[in-house]
């Protein structure tokens, strides 16, 4: 079942992976731009020396604070990467899955075509000669389906190249 490979999927998870998909699914949440809005205005309200009685010790520009962004923004940006990177691993492999199901699947629709081409042959039915059944029968090669697919389909690589680098050198 899909939910069982999922489950799965989830409990392969290290540690720090397991730590960076709970930092990017809280860090996309609303009251975390909440927290910051109000930490950040009351770090520049603080330090702007108009609250009586406070203590200014990150005065403008707020190198501390800007410090500390950068440094929240840099932790987010890599625990971000380490969940895209698993996600995109398990795509992968999903993709992987969907080939063998869809290259299963051919083989037994082929199967099955040549079941009912015997069947229209054995009862004398024109149906058994027609010219696109036999070319459904064939079999299919996913690499030179690939092969094909690769030099119709744009390619990146191909465009630099052809560009000589310059991706505006089209306009």
């Amino acid at each position: 079942m899909v939910s069982d490979l999922e489950h799965e999927a989830l409990a392969r998870r290290t540690p720090a992976e397991t730590f960076s998909d709970f930092i990017v699914y809280q860090g996309g949440r609303p009251w975390v731009i909440a927290v910051h809005v109000l930490w950040f205005g009351g770090w520049m309200l603080w330090n702007s020396g108009h609250v009586t009685g406070a203590r200014v010790f990150d005065p403008f520009p707020y190198m501390g604070l800007t410090t500390i962004v950068s440094l929240e923004a840099i932790f987010l940006s890599l625990f971000i990467l380490v969940s895209q990177n698993r996600a995109t691993r398990r795509a992968d492999e999903r993709a992987h899955l969907d080939l063998q199901i869809n290259l299963m699947a051919e083989r037994e629709a082929t199967k099955m075509l040549r079941l009912l081409q015997a069947l229209c042959a054995h009862h004398g039915l024109a149906e058994a000669a027609d010219s696109e059944v036999e070319e459904m029968l064939r079999e299919t090669e996913p690499a030179s389906i690939a092969r094909e697919l690769e030099k119709q389909l744009p390619s990146d690589l191909r465009n630099i190249r052809n560009n000589g680098g310059d991706e505006d050198s089209n306009k």
